[in-house]
């Protein structure tokens, strides 16, 4: 793997002097302030889509009548420009120091639901570009640096588990095809203005390893490289991923990548995650990441935990030692990413490891 300089070095000196000083803190969730809005299909398709194509693209059957667009997050960064930026905005007000764009299923794996694949580049492009605004329009206001996350997320299929419970050989994607999606969501985000990219959300090691081949594709293409942060999810209690990887070997696996953070983020709240984070902060050659879910889902699928209730285990978590960097996921909110960061605040940040420290 080359060695090559920062495509932004100006801003990954402030990142790193930033990550050496304190706990910083991610934004929460995304989809769970968007479903406040109760949008409808007319918000999803806006103006371009209204017509039943994608009159931008002056692409026929793009999107058809008939063919819902609703839930489709990702799009509303086209349709309701507005409304992503104010969710940024308010966790930025919250005291985040990093928010992740709105592109977590913004690859074409994912968008296919929607026969919307032409719309990738986009997508990233634009979920960027306006987490980028957000930023720097906070930064001004308060003196103090903010920074996008470019997010890669899992996609809606899997390379190592077979969809098909009566065909275990059976895949509905492939690694190149993976690695070629990726590719373009991570273009997308790099010109849009992203500090950070982050493989978030891993349930299979191997859609990870498809990421992380594509990133390092991108990055030689250009010349420069940014810091790239990997998050994997810890499915129930058996203490493993998806694809059956402690939160141990799901850091061999994907060390190779040179992250400059490691983690793991939701599916369990933080009281269930915290001994994988605890591991993870013992053999991890890297700053240590947490967002969980406000908790484990209710019987109506939300969440009940309090933002005190979260901010009190998450003090935890950082007052012994564990953490560099720390957020919400699922069910969270900007008074959760609040409480977190007061909770926080003034507590040492994880010592990093020699290797690192000299690295950085």
């Amino acid at each position: 793997m080359k060695t090559l300089p920062w495509l932004h070095p100006d801003r990954v000196a402030l990142l790193l002097d930033a990550l050496r000083e304190r706990i910083l803190v991610i934004d929460g969730a995304m989809g769970t302030m968007i479903q406040r809005h109760d949008l409808q299909e007319a918000d999803y398709r806006g103006e371009r889509f209204a017509g039943g194509f994608d009159s931008a693209h002056a692409t026929p059957g793009a999107a058809p009548d008939g063919h819902d667009l609703k839930g489709n997050n990702d799009l509303l960064l086209l349709t309701r420009p507005d409304i992503i930026a104010d969710i940024h905005t308010a966790y930025l007000e919250a005291g985040a120091d990093l928010v992740e764009t709105n592109t977590f299923n913004a690859t074409a794996v994912s968008q296919a639901d929607y026969r919307l694949e032409h719309l990738v580049r986009e997508l990233n492009v634009e979920g960027a570009r306006i987490a980028r605004q957000c930023c720097d329009a906070v930064a001004v206001e308060t003196g103090r640096p903010r920074f996008v996350i470019g997010v890669l997320g899992p996609t809606s299929r899997t390379a190592s588990i077979s969809p098909d419970v009566n065909d275990p050989g059976f895949r509905n994607t492939s690694f190149d095809e993976l690695r070629a999606t990726y590719r373009e969501a991570i273009d997308g985000l790099i010109d849009g203005g992203a500090d950070t990219l982050m493989v978030e959300t891993i349930f299979d090691t191997l859609n990870a390893k498809a990421a992380l081949y594509a990133i390092e594709e991108a990055f030689e293409a250009r010349g420069g490289r940014l810091p790239v942060m990997i998050s994997g999810t810890i499915t129930d209690a058996s203490g493993r991923t998806l694809s059956g990887q402690t939160a141990e070997a799901f850091y061999a696996s994907v060390a190779h990548g040179r992250p400059l953070s490691v983690g793991l983020n939701c599916a369990l709240g933080a009281k269930d995650l915290r001994p994988h984070v605890e591991t993870l902060a013992t053999v991890a050659d890297a700053y240590v990441s947490a967002h969980p879910n406000a908790g484990l889902p209710n019987a109506f699928g939300g969440y009940d935990e309090t933002p005190e209730e979260m901010a009190e285990v998450l003090q935890e978590f950082a007052r012994a030692g564990l953490l560099n960097l720390v957020g919400g996921c699922c069910g969270t909110s900007p008074d959760h990413i609040r409480a977190i960061a007061d909770a926080v605040s003034g507590v040492a940040p994880r010592a990093l490891p020699a290797s690192l420290e000299q690295a950085a």
